[in-house]
């Protein structure tokens, strides 16, 4: 093996190698910048190009993207709150935060430093355990995957704050919209509602930018403030940077402790990027001490743990690749054509004749996460002076790239759709103080969930819950996995409730009187209801279904009413205190047992308007959701990008109140980089407009295909 790793170093030390490396770095971080791309499509990009290279170039130019992906994407998170991937959702939850405190140097310092450790950590794991790690992987049935599933579900508990049960039914919320679609079990359409684009199910990407990036940008174009609202104690992002190198250093075993999750996690098949992440972040929210007081409010722990677990996985990911031919996510799946372009058959082969090249990945790995973070690290004081730009200009150009962003998921006019509806919804839930986070991770597991458990039944009835399973001619073996997960999984759910049960005996909440609480009634209450009434719904519509499609919407709906029917019921007729605590928390935004809401929902980024009176806030919002509309609607008559460049100096011009000079200068160096961007390099089918039926000629032509 040292041989073999030796070999593969000298082969990466190759000046042709090493540039093909740091060019695939360079088009990563520029793909993980902007909301809505990805590895997926670098690698989609790059993958025709690597016809005519040797494996070893090959694998490192792709390698090099894909590793760096999730490193740039935090730039976005911590800056505008809007995740660049959806691997970097739990880093807005800190990281933002810590730039509206005028600390996005320090978050920075923090999430680069604790990316390379992090993937260096999953190049080793990868370098060292892919014998190892073989019959483990093995081991794994779909019993054991739906229950790492369900683990990870079980953190909306944590991720929930001051109630558990709101972030379940807001989990149950994120399941149900996953199940949208043709079923592969039985064929049955699901919550299509006659629409061919929810068909194939709903893409995450234009769900987790109207959850997060529109809210997020809705508040700032409200209060009129820039990202950073201490701008007076903007620190120097120099020294920030030092002092988040510091920070993940002298948090160096949770660094450790994320890796492992990360590179653990990402060597199972289907676990995806976009879970890892707050698996690692609710690991973190219940063994760091005082957590639960300051995560979620810029604790630089919470951006350290999403970070490095990121990164982790890159390395894991490679081994079921490279070990058994089954890609551990859909860009690995990539990576695995790469494989078989070159010649290269994933299984013993790569373990014994071809281990130079399964280390060229390691190596790869190693130095593309080094050149990836050292590259932010240079760039960081600048990007940290993002957060200083008015308002009246940061939020068209972030809102423009959303829009673009979003149009990736499936490349139709429902995403935007989707963008819009998810926004308004994200909006609502955090000003009701709903915590978005469970709804996106039920969201990304809803499709996994179901598959394991529909396997699982079928195939081993109910002795997949058991330690002792059957597997057919009589053969009994001993599985343990299943109920310790579940064990771990019970303790999670109940543990944060206990707490709130034990919180109130020790307070004047003990001396709660039982009665209608007629301060219950608030719009909390009713979007509660709201709720409620859907699912009903839902089970009532899922119940004339074949088993294999009403198995997840049935227990899914069940759940959810009676999560939510606990909490109304809780807050109608147990009374939580005095009055103040009512006004000031909000009911039934407060925990279980009748313990009150504390003062922010942790875990989530709470909507503060300052002494803005609620008919300003009221009339602000329309005005923002109108723009919005604006462009989707220009967009329907002139075309997306046509459209980008009218909304940008519509919204600079009359709502920022810029300059013409600076509406045009800022308007037109955005909309000629994303033509280039877009149209010339990425090549959008961009969605047919009023325009373009008009005058189909203009679709004929290359440069003017726009419409």
């Amino acid at each position: 093996m040292l041989g073999s790793a030796i070999l593969a170093f000298q082969n990466m030390a190759s000046l042709e190698r090493l540039g093909f490396l740091s060019f695939g770095v360079l088009i990563g971080l520029v793909l993980g910048v902007i909301p809505g791309l990805g590895g997926l499509v670098g690698l989609s990009l790059l993958l025709p190009f690597t016809f005519n290279m040797d494996p070893y170039t090959a694998l490192a130019f792709m390698m090099g993207l894909q590793a760096v992906v999730v490193t740039s994407d935090t730039i976005p998170a911590v800056l505008f709150g809007v995740p660049g991937t959806v691997g970097s959702a739990a880093t807005i939850l800190d990281g933002y935060p810590m730039a509206r405190k005028g600390e996005a140097g320090r978050a920075f310092g923090a999430a680069f430093s604790a990316s390379v450790i992090g993937g260096l950590f999953g190049a080793l794991l990868l370098g060292v355990s892919v014998p190892v790690l073989r019959p483990i992987v093995l081991e794994i049935g779909s019993p054991e995957l739906l229950a790492i599933c369900v683990f990870g579900l079980s953190l909306v508990a944590v991720l929930s704050g001051g109630s558990p049960l709101k972030g379940l039914a807001g989990a149950c919320i994120g399941l149900m919209v996953a199940t949208a679609g043709d079923d592969p079990q039985t064929g049955t359409l699901r919550w299509t509602f006659d629409s061919l684009y929810l068909w194939d199910g709903l893409p995450v990407v234009p769900l987790a930018l109207g959850l997060f990036a529109i809210p997020e940008l809705a508040d700032m174009a409200i209060t009129k403030q820039s990202i950073n609202v201490k701008a007076g104690e903007q620190q120097d992002a120099r020294y920030g940077q030092l002092d988040g190198i510091k920070d993940t250093f002298r948090n160096w075993f949770l660094v450790l402790r994320c890796s492992s999750i990360g590179s653990s996690l990402g060597a199972v098949p289907g676990i995806g990027a976009s879970v890892i992440d707050w698996i690692a972040y609710g690991h973190a929210a219940r063994s760091e001490k005082g957590a639960p007081e300051s995560f979620g409010k810029g604790d630089v722990r919470g951006v350290i743990a999403s970070e490095s677990s990121n990164n982790a996985k890159e390395g894991g990911a490679l081994v079921p690749t490279i070990a058994f031919g089954v890609p551990g996510s859909a860009s690995m799946a990539l990576i695995l054509g790469a494989f078989l372009i070159h010649g290269l058959v994933p299984g013993p082969e790569m373990l014994n004749k071809h281990l130079d090249v399964t280390y060229t990945l390691v190596w790869s790995v190693a130095i593309a996460n080094i050149l990836g973070a050292g590259t932010c690290f240079i760039f960081a004081n600048q990007l940290a002076k993002v957060a200083l730009i008015r308002i009246g200009i940061l939020a068209p150009v972030v809102l423009a790239v959303t829009y673009v962003g979003a149009f990736q998921g499936s490349r139709q006019w429902g995403d935007i759709y989707a963008l819009l509806i998810f926004g308004l919804i994200g909006w609502i839930m955090k000003r009701l103080r709903w915590p978005r986070p469970p709804l996106i991770l039920g969201f990304v597991l809803g499709g996994l969930v179901e598959r394991y458990m529909f396997i699982s039944t079928e195939r081993y009835g109910a002795d997949w819950l058991w330690i002792w399973r059957d597997f057919g001619d009589g053969d009994v073996a001993f599985a343990p996995y299943v109920p310790i997960i579940f064990a771990v999984t019970l303790y999670g759910v109940l543990a944060p409730i206990i707490r709130g049960y034990r919180a109130r005996a020790k307070t004047s909440q003990a001396t709660s009187k039982f009665g209608f609480q007629k301060e219950a009634i608030n719009p909390d209450f009713f979007f509660a209801l709201f709720l409620f009434a859907l699912f009903a719904i839902a089970y009532y519509i899922s119940s004339d279904w074949e088993f294999g499609a009403r198995l997840i919407p049935s227990v899914v709906s069940i759940a959810a009413m009676i999560f939510i029917g606990w909490l109304v019921l809780s807050a109608m007729f147990i009374a939580p205190g005095d009055k103040a605590e009512v006004e000031e928390h909000g009911i039934p935004g407060r925990g279980e047992g009748g313990a009150p809401a504390q003062s922010d929902v942790h875990f989530d980024i709470s909507a503060d308007y300052g002494d803005l009176p609620g008919a300003e806030v009221t009339k602000r919002v329309i005005v923002y959701f109108a723009w919005l509309l604006f462009f989707f609607g220009a967009a329907a008559v002139v075309g997306l990008l046509p459209a980008m460049f009218l909304f940008l100096a519509g919204y600079m011009l009359f709502e920022g109140k810029e300059s013409l000079k600076t509406t045009l200068y800022v308007s037109v160096s955005i909309w000629v980089l994303s033509y280039f961007l877009f149209h010339k390099l990425l090549i959008i089918p961009w969605p047919q407009s009023v325009v373009g039926d008009m005058f189909p000629a203009l679709r004929s032509i290359p440069w003017a295909n726009l419409f």
